[in-house]
């Protein structure tokens, strides 16, 4: 498997190649490996960082060779947790010891949303193509809360309410009560075919509908948005001035807050602090007015890519 805009994503994160940089999303290990590609040679380090200890342990496997040499190192721990983990392993920390006293990276990497390892792993329960249990937890061995919890006893206006904020779905209160009725609810494959059955439409929007469910679900078992707030709102503090934060998102919900991040500094607004003078305080510039987009050629070799919206700032 290939990783989206990967070359598109070295090219603009990387900066100094001699530098430390962060891969908080590494998943199945593509980015990584291709930002090592580039650091290891000219005595660059890596820390690879995701919330999934399935993750990690293919990470150690397929990275193993930077790993014994200590271009890169490996970090279980959510966006949240980051930067108090980055502190304990004394990796791109200065002399303060403290995110906010001296860390400073060259740059961090954000793809967010769920990894193809994730999806194609029917165990998992985050797609509606295979029959598998009502899970969507990113890390399995943490956190009670599963998608069957909340369809099985949260109340119709509460799974609403999910459908709506992470799902951005119009029908969110019958089809929230379609859920309801069908209760229980024990597979992906059920819950699929009891949205796609509750309001009539054609197959493709049926679809995307379902998808939408899904999306919403996921996003709310693993607290996606704090988590994702949390650690824009960090960043700051973690990427030296000069260094850049790409994020690759696959939804508006992501991408309206890494818009406003990049160009007021903050995740709830446009416009920028300012000076007595007029001048901008916010700490980041946008290096990409407009998100960059999967090719084409890209997307037709990696259907997944197709919504894809890589957005760098510069610290």
């Amino acid at each position: 498997h290939v990783p989206v805009l990967r070359d598109e994503l070295v090219r603009w994160l990387v900066t100094d190649p001699a530098g430390t940089y962060a891969d908080l999303t590494l998943g199945g290990g593509g980015h990584s490996a291709a930002l090592l590609d580039v650091l290891a040679p000219a005595g660059g380090r890596l820390v690879c960082a995701d919330r999934d200890g399935d993750a990690i342990r293919q990470a150690r496997r397929r990275l193993g060779t930077h790993v014994e040499s200590g271009a890169a190192t490996l970090l279980q721990t959510s966006f949240g947790r980051f930067p108090a983990a980055l502190s304990r392993a004394g990796v791109g920390v200065g002399a303060g010891g403290a995110p906010g006293e001296g860390a400073r990276l060259s740059g961090v990497l954000l793809d967010l949303g769920v990894s193809s390892h994730q999806i194609d792993e029917a165990s998992r329960g985050f797609s509606m193509r295979f029959e598998g249990p009502l899970d969507m937890r990113m890390d399995q061995a943490s956190g009670e809360l599963t998608a069957a919890t909340i369809l099985n006893e949260w109340s119709a206006a509460e799974i609403a309410d999910v459908l709506w904020r992470h799902g951005e779905e119009r029908l969110s209160r019958p089809l929230s009560r379609a859920l309801v009725a069908a209760r229980p609810l024990r597979s992906t494959a059920q819950l699929a075919s009891v949205v796609k059955a509750a309001q009539p439409g054609a197959p493709k929007e049926l679809t995307k509908r379902a998808a939408r469910v899904f999306q919403a679900l996921r996003i709310e078992v693993n607290a996606e948005m704090d988590e994702l707030e949390a650690i824009l709102a960090a960043a700051a503090s973690l990427v030296r001035p000069g260094g850049r934060l790409a994020v690759m998102s696959y939804h508006s919900l992501e991408d309206r807050r890494v818009k406003r991040l990049l160009r007021s500094g903050a995740t709830g607004g446009d416009s920028p602090p300012r000076d007595f003078y007029g001048n901008s305080l916010a700490p980041w510039t946008p290096l990409t007015r407009q998100p960059v987009f999967a090719s084409d050629a890209e997307i037709e070799a990696n259907p997944r890519a197709r919504s894809v919206r890589l957005r760098v700032g510069e610290r």
